[in-house]
């Protein structure tokens, strides 16, 4: 079942086009990439949902109805500013965030410390937010978007200010989220957290959404049929086998083995050249170079395969819709 449904959502400030007819959809149970490069038109988007600013035109819905002001409680919003007071103690500011969003004093207080027993910031709990590290003061942010359960949860940029080792705490919590039933929108520029946590994404770029699908199903319609065979035996031999149905990209040597990168021009052929190519020597490796999300970024975005002047029918057929 879809949880959130954006349609056709055009925003507008001043002269400038925040976004351009953009509709998502993220089902329950599922983390939902919003990708894309600073200034795409992701926060816009964001925002829109979160009712803090209203679209020109277009419609967003909510668990299968119009959004409206009372659904803001069953949403948990990290935007990528982070925003605490300073002068409050932590614990205290955790608990009136709670209270907020209509949570008892009672079990506010039991799922706060369970929280932060959990992300090891207990000892803190009296001392003011001025006090805390960047990253401690990122985690009691965290703690306070999830800690009424939300149906959805939208992170903005979850990891930034996050070293690696609590980088990969945060991502090990959103995938729990996730395997518990939550709804999450997970907004990044960042390709590589993106294909790691997401089961769909949608690229943004200059106000339009221009990729929307799984994961799986984007990253094989830019499959470009190349294959990287490592092997030890005779490259002249390997290459005097080849026929016309393959092209050869790189070649390697390394601690005597040869790593080789082909091309198919008949994708039906990769058979025929796993045999060709045991009769030539030893094959240790052979697999086929599938593209990375960030791989899939930049062509998309950096090289222009889809870009402002192009239209939707430019896209490969099995993500025009």
């Amino acid at each position: 079942m879809e949880i959130l449904k954006a349609v056709d959502i055009k925003k507008t400030f001043e002269a400038h086009q925040a976004l351009s007819g953009v509709s998502i959809t993220c089902k329950e149970a599922t983390i939902f990439g919003l990708l894309g490069p600073n200034g795409a038109g992701k926060t816009t988007l964001i925002r829109i949902i979160n009712q803090i600013t209203a679209p020109d035109s277009g419609e967003v819905f909510f668990n299968g109805k119009r959004l409206q002001p009372h659904h803001i409680k069953q949403i948990g919003y990290l935007p990528e500013e982070r925003g605490l007071y300073k002068k409050m103690k932590t614990g205290e500011q955790a608990l009136y965030f709670a209270r907020l969003k209509g949570m008892s004093r009672t079990d506010a207080l039991k799922r706060l410390k369970f929280q932060f027993d959990k992300f090891d910031i207990m000892p803190w709990w009296n001392k003011k937010v001025e006090e805390l590290s960047k990253g401690m003061a990122q985690k009691v942010q965290f703690i306070t978007t999830i800690l009424h359960q939300p149906k959805l949860l939208i992170f903005d940029e979850p990891f930034s200010g996050f070293d690696p080792i609590n980088a990969n705490l945060l991502k090990s919590e959103i995938l729990e989220l996730k395997e518990n039933g939550a709804s999450i929108i997970f907004s990044t520029h960042n390709m590589a957290s993106a294909e790691e946590v997401c089961d769909k994404i949608a690229l943004i770029n200059n106000s339009k959404k221009i990729l929307d699908g799984e994961i799986s199903e984007i990253k094989n319609s830019f499959k470009t049929n190349t294959y990287e065979i490592i092997f030890d035996g005779k490259y002249n031999k390997f290459k005097a086998a080849l026929t016309a149905d393959y092209e050869i990209l790189s070649t390697e040597e390394k601690k005597g083995e040869n790593i080789i990168k082909v091309r198919l021009k008949n994708p039906a052929n990769s058979n025929n050249m796993l045999t060709t190519m045991a009769d030539c020597g030893k094959i240790s490796s052979f697999r086929e170079l599938i593209p990375s999300i960030q791989d899939i970024f930049i062509q998309a975005v950096g090289e222009g395969k889809v870009n402002k002047t192009q239209e939707k029918s430019d896209l490969p057929e099995a993500l025009a819709n």
